[in-house]
């Protein structure tokens, strides 16, 4: 019996221990404002552990270690003491803290800046230059550079959603209507992954996006790359793909730079290929991917506007997967 409490005991701290690392992980800074948010979750719960050995401490004693009646004044210094003033102390200590430290976390950015529209259930991102060009528009990704400080402007289109990357920063709320704001500073490249943190509606949990940090010089590449056009078809296979596109409507709805697709009504595809998923995190960004989104659309993401495409013929498929797998 002894072996196994100490074995389940092994097993819940090795599982707490693996909850602190990850793409999704707040105790796995890797921003400046993720750091932050860290230590404050420290220093928390370092205060709750001292608060909670004092008054089970004060507790045990009087009710295991000295077993016998205590004098009025004693019993009242302990609540007095241990009960009212040394928690009213230690909480307004940390509460001081916790207040320090919001000054830093409304700073906002001092260059690029990207605004993000939580739509059902997706999300539109455009890029602002600071050379003053155009959005240069994406969706379901976010890319961001290493060491500076990039402005996040939030909004949404029908109903309330909430914007957050724990390894990156803290949580916003984003209105249909109004535009709030956000700064994030990574520290350190890499691939995070983000997620709506307000429930949205039926595939609210199907509303991730991955964050990729690059060096600022790869960024800069990938964002004059995101400027231009959509890549021609490859070969035989993309070319009929993209007959089919616009055949069957597509463009009504997505937008593809250098086509005659305009839509602005769900994500930009010019170059859908070269993101990491699709779907908002649902699926990979493969031909195999595209096929199943295509052709099981309403079953993958319950609710979402977008028709299935079960109806076409398997090669109208597999062409128009193949078509949308190339645009890098």
């Amino acid at each position: 019996m002894r072996l196994r409490i100490r074995a389940g005991v092994a097993s819940a701290c090795a599982l707490s221990l693996g909850g602190c690392t990850g793409v999704q992980s707040v105790l796995d800074p890797a921003g400046a404002d993720a750091e932050v948010l860290a230590t404050l979750f420290w220093v928390l719960l370092s205060g709750a552990v001292v608060l909670w050995l004092l008054l089970n401490g004060a507790f045990f004693y009087v009710t295991r270690m000295r077993v016998r009646p205590h004098s009025r004044k004693i019993g009242e210094a302990v609540i007095i003491g241990a009960g009212i003033a040394f928690p009213t102390v230690l909480l307004a200590i940390l509460l001081s803290y916790g207040l320090s430290i919001m000054p830093d976390q409304r700073a906002p950015g001092d260059g690029l800046t990207v605004r993000v529209t939580g739509e059902q259930w997706w999300w539109r991102v455009e890029y602002l230059p600071q050379d003053g060009g155009g959005p240069v528009v994406s969706a379901n990704e976010l890319r961001l550079p290493v060491g500076a400080r990039t402005e996040i402007k939030l909004t949404a289109a029908k109903v309330i959603h909430s914007f957050w990357v724990p390894n990156l920063g803290g949580k916003m709320d984003m209105f249909p209507g109004r535009e709030t704001r956000m700064a994030l500073e990574p520290t350190r490249t890499g691939v995070f992954r983000g997620q709506c943190a307000e429930f949205c509606g039926t595939s609210h949990a199907l509303m991730a996006f991955p964050v990729v940090v690059l060096p600022p010089e790869e960024f800069e590449a990938w964002l004059a790359k995101e400027r231009e056009d959509a890549a021609a078809p490859a070969d035989a296979a993309a070319e009929r793909g993209r007959e089919v596109f616009l055949a069957e409507g597509c463009g009504a709805c997505h937008a593809v730079r250098g086509t005659p697709a305009k839509g602005a009504v769900g994500p930009d595809l010019t170059h859908v290929g070269g993101r990491r998923t699709i779907g908002a995190g649902t699926l990979p960004a493969t031909a195999e991917g595209f096929g199943q989104w295509l052709a099981r659309t309403d079953h993958i993401k319950p609710d979402v506007r977008m028709p299935t495409y079960r109806a076409l013929p398997e090669q109208d498929l597999i062409d128009l997967a193949t078509y949308l797998k190339g645009l890098r």
